[in-house]
């Protein structure tokens, strides 16, 4: 018989432990070769795809669609090699076709050779080109959940939409090609059920309440955020600032005819040069050492609010950028966010947050250190006021600026130094020519 090799959800790295299965992306009997992708996972960090270390037939998905598995369990099984191939007993799964250990994202490539070998070896077991082969039995292991087949459907988002709101896919018929279940589908089956007579009142005097379960992206930040609020004695000082100068300054920059530059750019080089300026807020504090860490370089963290929560991405040396690279830095990784495909190299490792909540239409906040960091910088929106300008009552664009920040790294004195360059840059853009 060939070998049937189990192929377990691989270390995620950066302290992932555990991912949602959203989609599979082959099924039993189906022919996969070495690092081709089979599932679609959801971690805390990111959506990614898990390439498979070996080639052959798919015998088992262990897992249905929306069940979240710890780092180690199995994903599928896989008949390698023909009936005269298979390996001894007791041999080594690794000597047989794979390409080793595979991290999400960082799958190895095995050399074109091997790869065309498994498909001779399938050719030859079967006569044929290698085409949904009988699927090998799996050894008994009734611990582990039964093999699933999904129901077919169009989108990742589509059966999103149905786990979040309680639909059950299986009950319900697609009217999309060979039954696809389109988001329509989906839809047309919550106003069903809205509008469903209500049950029979129960005995419980108190409701219990919809449960939401904190996992995937939304657990991940409230860990964070629980974590930050028990180690770190953050405090909050702000100012208003009038941005009209800036404001002049962006649409001077963007009629010039060049690439257009974003308003959170500037805020970023604004921040950059802040920082040069007051490096204690450029660090962490390393609690067993019971030291402060003061780090060389910027990697700018900026929130992003997602269909999937709020996640940071991070622009890597944001002090050795220009306005024209951070604008397109922060585009790139925006729409990564919203598509869900960021990496969770892209999710860590920030040294400081900007964090727009302008965008939301609020003025003012009082942010949550995003940990182990040690400051983060508030930014909210810019609205036309009434305002003191060269001594005379005029109506100027204002906006306010927070910065909340980890006082064991530094003082008050510190924090507004910071905050206080960081105004008088918004107010006058000058200011920053001066100091770059």
């Amino acid at each position: 018989m060939a070998q049937v090799l189990e192929f377990k959800l691989p270390d995620l790295g950066e302290g992932l432990t555990e991912a949602e299965i959203v989609r599979w992306l082959v099924a039993v009997g189906d022919v996969v070769a070495v690092d081709q992708p089979v599932v679609e996972v959801e971690t805390a960090k990111a959506m990614v795809e898990v390439p498979c270390p070996y080639g052959g037939v798919v015998t088992a998905r262990y897992g249905e669609e929306g069940t979240e598995l710890p780092v180690g369990a199995p994903l599928i099984t896989v008949a390698v090699g023909s009936p005269d191939s298979a390996a001894p007993a007791g041999e080594p799964a690794a000597e047989a076709e794979g390409s080793g250990n595979v991290l999400v994202g960082y799958g190895t490539q095995a050399p074109a050779r091997r790869r065309r070998r498994v498909r001779a070896q399938l050719t030859a077991a079967n006569g044929t080109a290698p085409a949904a082969p009988a699927p090998v039995p799996e050894p008994a292991a009734p611990e582990l959940p039964a093999p699933s087949g999904p129901v077919p459907v169009i989108s990742p988002l589509v059966r999103k939409l149905a786990r979040d709101n309680g639909v059950d896919l299986h009950t319900l018929r697609g009217t999309g090609p060979d039954g696809l279940i389109l988001r329509a589908d989906v839809e047309a089956a919550l106003r069903v059920e809205a509008t469903a007579p209500a049950p029979a009142p129960t005995t419980t005097a108190h409701p219990e309440g919809t449960r939401v379960p904190l996992k995937g992206v939304r657990g991940a930040v409230a860990e964070k955020l629980s974590r930050s609020r028990r180690e770190i004695p953050d405090a909050t000082c702000w100012v208003d600032a009038d941005a009209t100068e800036l404001l002049r300054a962006r649409a001077a920059m963007n009629a010039a005819g060049a690439p257009r530059i974003s308003l959170v750019a500037l805020l970023a080089r604004i921040c950059a040069a802040a920082l040069a300026r007051f490096p204690e807020l450029n660090s962490y504090v390393d609690t067993e050492a019971r030291e402060v860490v003061q780090l060389p370089g910027v990697h700018l963290g900026f929130a992003a609010q997602t269909e999937r929560g709020l996640v940071v991405p991070v622009v890597r040396d944001a002090h050795t950028r220009d306005a024209e690279s951070l604008t397109a830095e922060f585009a790139r990784l925006t729409e990564a966010a919203r598509a869900g495909r960021l990496t969770p190299g892209e999710l860590t490792g920030g040294t400081f947050t900007l964090n727009n909540y302008g965008v939301f239409g609020v003025d003012g906040s009082t942010p949550i250190v995003n940990h182990p960091e040690a400051a983060m910088l508030g930014v909210g929106r810019i609205v036309p006021k009434p305002w003191v300008h060269e001594g005379e009552l005029a109506v100027r664009q204002v906006v306010q600026l927070s910065l909340t920040f980890d006082h064991r790294v530094c003082d008050g004195g510190t924090a507004g130094g910071f905050l206080r360059y960081v105004a008088d840059c918004v107010e006058q853009p000058a200011v920053l020519l001066r100091t770059v």
